[in-house]
């Protein structure tokens, strides 16, 4: 690895770690417990420019850090880095064997269908054991908590990805900390579908909030 490419993702591990302390809020009524944080937003502009292998490392980095900031365990830094990887790294690598903005799109649609399945078995094996409850009352939250929640927040990182992904390229590339030669996954129409996404999801969360 290279020094520009170490201080890049060093600098992208403490964007996403900062998110995940300053953003971390229940989203579904029906599992509290359970809170939507947009670290995986960076996550997956490091495995853009980098590739999947980025991601498995910045998860590591992140989620061992996270538990310094607030109450946590192994099993924490276990299921932070199982999300993300499933999340970002599946994203990442599909957009690394087509590298257009279908690509992109397609990454990031794989990755929260991928997240969402693999959640699913891991809330069942290790909630029951993290929160001493039974399994059955597990798999009763499945249908109206965990899997609403799971599509809602890598839902809501995947458009949020879509909206910053440049910006944030953009800020490296000035820098130099980014090839200014790589491509770009943004466009005018990008932006749209991630505002739209995004509009769309927060709506849904402030109405099972009662907001509105």
């Amino acid at each position: 690895m290279t020094t520009k490419k170490m201080t890049t993702v060093g600098i992208l591990c403490a964007m996403a770690l900062v998110l995940a302390i300053m953003i971390y809020v229940p989203i579904v009524p029906a599992v509290s417990f359970l809170k939507y944080e947009p670290k995986d937003v960076i996550m997956v502009v490091g495995g853009f420019i980098y590739g999947p292998m980025t991601v498995v490392l910045m998860s590591c980095i992140v989620s061992v850090l996270e538990i310094f900031f607030r109450p946590g365990n192994l099993i924490d830094v276990i299921m932070n880095v199982i999300s993300t990887v499933a999340f970002a790294g599946t994203a990442a690598l599909v957009y690394r064997r087509n590298h257009t903005k279908n690509g992109a799109i397609i990454g990031l649609i794989s990755g929260v269908v991928v997240t969402v399945v693999v959640m699913i078995l891991w809330n069942y094996i290790v909630t029951p054991i993290y929160y001493q409850m039974p399994r059955e009352a597990v798999v009763a939250m499945m249908i109206p908590g965990i899997i609403p929640f799971n599509l809602m927040k890598y839902g809501l990182n995947a458009g949020i990805t879509l909206v910053l992904y440049k910006p944030i390229v953009n800020v490296l590339r000035r820098f130099k900390m980014v090839e200014s030669g790589s491509k770009s996954t943004s466009n005018k129409a990008m932006l749209m579908l991630g505002v739209f996404v995004v509009i769309s999801i927060v709506g849904v969360i402030l109405a099972l909030q009662g907001i509105i």
